[in-house]
């Protein structure tokens, strides 16, 4: 049986792009995020749009402007919806029975914040045993007090391509690798 991929958005939301927020490539992020979600839904492979939901903390509210995901991204109306409520997309939400139900065993994991949403998303999808490659210019983060965005990046880009797999994979590849490697393949 063909492996089944899809490709996980995290928390690319109004609410952590903001003048106050500024995240590295952004416009750069967004694009390659819309042209692998175009690659994915052309293979029949879920597109998995993922949102914070802080109901009832004053922020990122459902349904509230900071809530919504980015005008830039392309979202399709087939496109999967899942509500977080931690920086673990799998911690009490449905992303563990929308991905079995979908049969889904590769992910493809970009969005925000590298060092937060993103990084415990891995870990658990790791421990979840499923082949995970992360999107190395997929995913953005903002600033930190003794680190910049881009060697936040280049951190985690670097700690995921040396962890060591439970029964998946992981990967750390860029957007161009990945369209090589995935989607250019005579059987697909």
């Amino acid at each position: 049986m063909k492996n089944i991929k899809a490709l996980l958005v995290i928390d690319m939301q109004k609410g952590s792009f903001t003048a106050a927020t500024p995240r590295f490539d952004t416009e750069g992020v967004c694009d390659r995020i819309n042209k692998l979600a175009a690659l994915c839904r052309a293979q029949n492979y879920p597109v998995v749009y993922i949102q914070h939901d802080g109901t009832g903390t004053g922020e990122f509210e459902k349904n509230a402007p900071d809530w919504e995901n980015l005008d830039a991204l392309i979202v399709e109306p087939n496109d999967v919806r899942i509500d977080k409520y931690a920086n673990d997309v799998f911690y009490r939400s449905q992303l563990q029975a929308r991905l079995t139900e979908l049969n889904v065993s590769d992910l493809l994991i970009t969005g925000c914040a590298t060092d937060f949403c993103v990084e415990s998303t891995v870990q658990s999808a790791l421990t979840l045993d499923y082949t995970i490659t992360v999107v190395a210019d997929g995913h953005t983060t903002g600033e930190r007090p003794h680190l910049s965005a881009r060697k936040v990046i280049e951190h985690y880009n670097w700690v995921w391509q040396n962890m060591i797999p439970t029964k998946g994979n992981i990967a750390v590849k860029t957007f161009d690798e990945i369209k090589q490697q995935f989607f250019t393949e005579t059987e697909m």
